[in-house]
């Protein structure tokens, strides 16, 4: 399945376990405030399991190439996550995955979200469209 609006990526985070992914992007936003498709990286995770719901191993990789075209290679590469050698924001994503599971704070909603996906797909349409 391939997005190809913020609309539709919307819908599958509602569909899917949306506070994990909310807190996970959370966390992120409190560490890396600047990096938006970081924190995006982390909220859309989250559509993996609505995507391939009887497939763990699929569900990263079922997420990154659903959103591939919509957030661009970088979103896609960090919801893959085990491909290509691990960096830092590899490892910091992992990291507020795990620390999100047992977080007790209000993350907000999804739709406090809306406008930096927005963000985010026009940044990689606009670039998309130099290449």
């Amino acid at each position: 399945m391939e997005l190809r609006s913020v609309e539709e990526l919307m819908d599958l985070l509602y569909a899917g376990r949306h506070q994990h992914a909310l807190r996970t992007a959370a966390l992120l936003r409190r560490s890396r405030p600047a990096d938006k498709e970081l924190q995006v990286a982390g909220l859309v995770r989250g559509i993996g399991p609505v995507l391939c719901p009887g497939d763990e191993r699929g569900r990263a990789l079922g997420a990154a190439e659903a959103v591939r075209s919509l957030l661009g290679d970088r979103v896609f590469r960090l919801v893959r996550g085990d491909a290509g050698p691990v960096d830092d924001d590899v490892l910091r994503l992992r990291q507020a995955d795990e620390e999100s599971r047992t977080a007790g704070f209000d993350a907000g909603v999804l739709e406090d979200w809306r406008t930096v996906l927005e963000l985010v797909a026009a940044r990689h349409s606009r670039l998309g469209a130099v290449d």
